[in-house]
């Protein structure tokens, strides 16, 4: 019997220290702060313009003076940077502005518990939706086709969800839409423990190592990267709380099955793909434009993940006759 109960005491011991570890552990490895971060005001091109839309200051760019109106939304770790090879040419017929989404590029990054948190969460899907509409608002355009590559292309799919009679048509670029929803429900209450919390921007600082390899990737021939491809992609992660800005909206993320709404996007739909495309498989481009009630369908050959980067002539060659369709 005594020796029972020192197995039994020995074993409940052994789980108290493992308790205790798995919940003060986390706290005992230090996060120091980011070192040359920067307002983003410091870090604008001299064509960024600023805005305050639900109390957020929104980084965009605008051009052009068309009565169509093109909103253009990125991708995952990019920004107003990625439509730099398209933009002025779109704009020849059309007004386009490019914004920075919450968590990227030079939007301002709340924080819990500072004065800049607006009073909810801006992390979240719904709420990134209402701050594009917001823009559009602010800026005074009723109606607007919206321009989304990868997970852009989600974020364009759920505005239009969402605020249908806001949106003239979609152009998918690349769209991660079968790949847009959030993590397993264990897997998100556990990033959202006070311990893996405290650890979430270690985690998301990573991206500094393995964004090369990702950036390669997305180009079918990464040969042809051009020098400042590098640096444009670079500078928002000099921008302050760039760190717990990306970790609060991986945290902030939410299964969605957005297949299960395509019966209501009955606008006029143009999903592209480059033929090469290794981020966003170019298959599961051309499921969503066979699924979606109203599209068309351009597979750029050649060509990778981000084909208004990597290949703008055609892209562009895509494009124009979708905006023409639309008059």
């Amino acid at each position: 019997m005594d020796k029972l109960r020192a197995h039994w005491k020995w074993l409940l011991g052994g789980a108290g220290f493992l308790l205790l570890v798995l919940l003060v552990g986390p706290f005992l490895i230090p996060v120091p702060p980011l070192e040359d971060t920067f307002p983003p005001e410091q870090l604008a091109d001299p064509d960024s313009r600023f805005i305050e839309v639900e109390g957020i200051r929104v980084h965009y760019k605008q051009a052009g003076e068309g009565a169509r109106a093109l909103m253009l939304l990125h991708g995952f770790a990019a920004s107003t940077f990625s439509w730099r090879e398209v933009m002025t040419p779109l704009a020849e017929d059309a007004t386009v502005v490019a914004y920075d989404r919450v968590a990227f590029g030079l939007t301002a990054r709340p924080m819990p518990g500072d004065d800049s948190w607006p009073g909810y969460n801006p992390y979240t899907a719904e709420a990134q939706s209402r701050l594009a509409v917001g823009l559009l608002d602010a800026l005074g355009i009723e109606r607007a086709v919206l321009v989304g590559n990868s997970a852009g292309g989600t974020a364009a799919v759920q505005i239009a969800l969402a605020y249908p009679e806001r949106v003239e048509a979609l152009i998918l670029v690349s769209p991660a839409v079968y790949q847009g929803g959030g993590p397993p429900g264990a897997v998100a209450a556990l990033l959202r423990t006070p311990q893996v919390n405290h650890l979430g921007p270690l985690f998301v600082r990573q991206i500094r190592d393995w964004g090369i390899d990702f950036g390669r990737a997305a180009w079918h021939d990464p040969t042809r990267i051009p020098p400042d491809f590098w640096e444009g992609y670079l500078k928002p992660l000099q921008a302050d709380n760039w760190d717990r800005a990306l970790w609060e909206l991986n945290r902030s993320r939410q299964n969605v099955n957005l297949s299960d709404q395509f019966d209501a996007l009955t606008l006029p739909v143009l999903v592209i793909t480059g033929d090469d495309d290794r981020i966003v498989p170019t298959a599961l481009s051309i499921r969503l434009a066979y699924e979606l009630p109203n599209a068309e369908l351009v597979v750029i050959p050649a060509c990778g993940h981000i084909p208004q980067e990597e290949c703008p002539a055609a892209w562009l060659a895509a494009v124009a006759p979708f905006l023409d369709g639309l008059r």
